[in-house]
């Protein structure tokens, strides 16, 4: 059971209190730092939560319809529904290293990190249990070992726990961001800085719950730091340094600025110049090890698609 309390703000006043908890209520979609937020909730949702008694208005029962006012205390209960066993299977891994503590990952372009409503085979969780047997159960049954995630169609590497003294380590670090993760990307237009900044909170887009954008008002601190590799007539290739890590950060960020991620769905435009996702790939991570507590670091290649898109655009063939 998960409980959360919300205020009512003035400029929120007015709004129906089904509405009103649906956009307020922060959802947990490949957050990267595996926030333990509560989960997405439709409309729908939150009215059956109403009509049962899970919704209070200062300490009352109230009905959808409802209106808010400034000062309104809102508290909404949640109790997660019984999920499916989450089963082993054998799913072949990229293993970058692995130990009795930790495990790294490079993780293909299509796979969801952690089996989720409607989803709960093929994932890397799946393989991880087929593969390792033992992880941390911290973050209970669905996603056992992982402190961090990627999106599906974001390629590379992961850093799970094979027991709970490794995911409180490695959770701490991310948490006072300890752990350096570096993606690079291939971005559309021209950059005309060497680097830069993008320091713009991040929170769930107020109209479209399945997207994130820079929400000044609601939006968590974000921090992300570029810089160019490479030029090309239409797109340039980064390098980004994570500061913080929130649900597509990089993703926001780089859309935000007016250099959406080449292939991105969501925050560019969908399959151009080729590639089937976003050119976005994890390439390198370090961490202090749970053990030893020595600095380690790994990195993983370019795929493939990302490789044959920059020999492309060296060579001038794509537009």
């Amino acid at each position: 059971m998960q409980e959360i309390t919300i205020t009512v703000e003035k400029d929120d006043e007015g709004k129906r209190i089904d509405a009103y908890i649906t956009a307020a209520v922060p959802g947990n979609i490949d957050t990267d730092e595996d926030s333990e937020d509560f989960p997405e909730l439709s409309r729908s949702a939150v009215q059956k939560l109403i009509e049962n008694g899970e919704v209070s208005l200062n300490g009352k029962a109230v009905k959808s319809n409802y209106k808010v006012r400034c000062g309104d205390l809102i508290s909404v209960v949640y109790t997660e529904p019984k999920e499916p066993d989450v089963l082993a299977e054998n799913i072949p891994l990229d293993i970058i290293y692995e130990d009795k503590d930790v495990v790294v990952i490079n993780k293909p372009r299509g796979m969801v990190v952690h089996p989720a409503p409607g989803n709960y085979s093929g994932t890397l969780v799946n393989a991880l249990m087929y593969h390792c047997g033992e992880l941390s159960d911290i973050n209970g049954v669905k996603r056992p070992g992982i402190v961090h995630r990627i999106d599906k169609d974001t390629t590379g590497l992961l850093v799970v726990a094979k027991n709970n003294k490794a995911h409180h380590s490695l959770a701490e670090q991310l948490k006072v961001h300890d752990v350096a993760r570096t993606y690079y990307a291939i971005v559309e237009g021209v950059i005309k800085e060497n680097t830069g900044t993008v320091d713009a909170p991040v929170g769930r887009h107020p109209t479209d719950r399945k997207k994130m954008c820079v929400n000044i008002k609601n939006g968590k601190s974000a921090v992300t730091h570029f810089k160019v590799l490479e030029r090309f007539e239409k797109c340039t290739f980064v390098e980004c340094r994570l500061e913080t890590g929130r649900t597509h950060q990089i993703r926001v960020h780089m859309s935000y600025i007016g250099h959406p991620v080449t292939g991105d769905p969501v925050y560019g435009i969908k399959n151009p110049r080729g590639m089937t996702g976003q050119a976005l790939h994890a390439g390198r991570i370090e961490f202090s090890h749970p053990a030893t507590e020595e600095k380690v670091s790994f990195s993983a290649p370019l795929p493939d698609d990302f490789e044959s898109l920059l020999s492309k655009l060296r060579g001038g063939y794509v537009h």
